[in-house]
Order: structure tokens, then sequence, then C-alpha cells
């Protein structure tokens, strides 16, 4: 068991800059990123995912990047011990673990130590719901639990849901068993001017599309990865699938990428302005001296 340690975690909405604030801590505490997204996780998908690119990751390790493959569905709980054997493995070589990632649940399963009920899939009703809507599933869930939390633009996400609900009963949060981690997480908030925001998830959407996002999908779906898979369900991936099958001009593809990442962003904000233990920091003059101040006085 490892002695106690502190594990700063940056959080926020998509696209505020956590990526490169987690970059500049590990260079300034010689830390190491643990990160928290659902879908930084699959190889051959880092365009799409807005994986580090190799100037971060040639400065600073990184773990839980590119770690499962795009065929199989990867979920909290896959993710949960690999996360938590990586921060005791960095804390064990004198290093900092800091906690990276908007992907909600695997962000606050990690902090608080809980994990969701040990429920096992149900072929039955995975079968019957595969063909149902993105809206059928939403009602159907809304219906179960109106604040599970879940992701409601994923639809194998709210399957998972759904199944866990069915067996267990609402609310959702009720299914997580705490087990305390053996460290201290600072968790920081980072937010922006939604302006700002909004400007800022347009470029990214328009970069994405020009750093090559329709061939990485692409050469996803040739090579066997289905188009309703968890790894290609994701905002972006999505977008260009519809793309790919002729569901959505071209001249629409970064707009409605840019209308579904504000929709998340929102959803993300939303769900940690819950928690009364972050720390929120604005895009101000100063930020990251303020945030790195901050985490050394926990330090001491």
């Amino acid at each position: 068991m490892m002695t106690s340690c502190l594990v700063p975690v940056i959080l926020g909405p998509t696209g505020v800059g956590k990526t490169r604030v987690a970059f500049e801590l590990a260079l300034a505490l010689g830390g190491e990123i643990v990160v928290a997204d659902s879908r930084q996780v699959y190889r051959d998908l880092s365009v799409g995912s807005n994986q580090p690119g190799p100037e971060l990751r040639g400065r600073v390790r990184y773990h839980l990047l590119e770690v499962a493959d795009p065929h199989q569905p990867f979920s909290l709980g896959d993710y949960l011990p690999l996360a938590r054997a990586a921060i005791h493995e960095v804390a064990a070589r004198g290093h900092l673990p800091i906690v990276e990632g908007g992907s909600m649940l695997y962000v606050q399963a990690l902090c608080d130590g809980s994990t969701l009920g040990n429920v096992p899939p149900d072929p039955d009703l995975r079968r019957s719901l595969q063909h149902s809507s993105a809206a059928e599933l939403r009602a159907m869930l809304e219906d179960l639990d109106p604040n599970s939390g879940v992701d409601l633009s994923n639809p194998p996400r709210m399957i998972r849901a759904i199944e866990l609900l069915r067996a267990m009963g609402p609310p959702l949060t009720r299914l997580r068993q705490r087990q305390p981690p053996p460290w201290r997480s600072i968790p920081i908030g980072l937010y922006a001017d939604p302006n700002d925001l909004v400007s800022g998830l347009e470029e990214r959407s328009r970069q994405m599309v020009a750093d090559g996002l329709v061939a990485e999908t692409a050469a996803a779906l040739a090579a066997g990865v289905r188009a309703d898979s968890q790894a290609l369900t994701g905002i972006g991936y999505r977008e260009a699938v519809a793309y790919l099958q002729g569901a959505l001009p071209e001249a629409d593809l970064v707009t409605t990428i840019t209308r579904s990442t504000r929709r998340y962003a929102r959803r993300q904000l939303s769900w940690w302005r819950r928690d009364p233990n972050v720390t929120w920091f604005g895009a101000a003059p100063g930020r990251f001296e303020s945030i790195l101040q901050t985490i050394k006085d926990h330090l001491i």
C-alpha cells in the first residue's frame, strides 16, 4: 500500500485548456499525467480524441493513452484498475501523479474511490436495445433516473446505464461502492468565458477535420471497427461516420461537430459545478501561476 500523496486533478469542460495546464504542471512539479478520457484510451484514434501530440508526449510521461483496442468496448471497470495502478507506480517512483481529463464518471470514480456495482451484462436486454435511437434510449434512461449523469449522446453508455438501473434500481449514484483511495485529490477546475470557449471549440473542430478526422474514421471502419461501436460514437467520430455514410453534407461537418461539443461542454461544466471541493480558475492572466501555487500550498 502506498503512503498518502497528493494527486492534483485537472478537470473542466472540453476545450478549456486542461491538456496544456496539466502538461505545464508536470514540467514544473516533476509530474506524470494519468489521463481520464474515455476516448483517448483507444489506439489509432488520436485525431478525433484530441490526444496530446508528440511534442508534449516527448517531454512528459503520459499514462492511459492508447491502451484499448477500438474493436472492443472499454468501460469504467476497465479503466479504474489501470488508472489506480498508474498512480501507485508514479508515486512509488517519487514523481507527482497528475490526473487530467474530461470524462466525468472516470474522474469522479478515480477521485472518490467509487466503482459501479458489479452488474454483469444482460445480452437479451442489449439485443433489444441495440436498434433503439439515441432519443429513445435517452427517454428510457431519464424515465429510470433523470439524474444519472450519463452522457446522453452516447448510446453504449446509455444502454449500460439502463442495464445497471434495471438490475439494481435507481439512482445510479447508489450503485457506487466507495473504497477511499490512499491519496488526497485536489480538484482544479478550469473555465472560460462562454464566447471564448465557443470560438475555441469551433476552431478546434475545424482543425480536427483539417488534421484528418474523416480519413482516420474511414481507416477504422475499413479495419472492421463497427460504426456503432463505443470507439466511434464519440463526438467527431459519429459526425464523420454520418458524413461517410452520406447522411451529413461535408459543408455541415464542422458546424455539427462544434454544436455537439458545445452541448457536451455545458453538461461537463454543470456536472462539476455541483462539487463543492473543486477550486475554479478562469482564463485570466496569471491563471497557471495561481494553480501552481495552490498545488504547492497543499504539498507543504
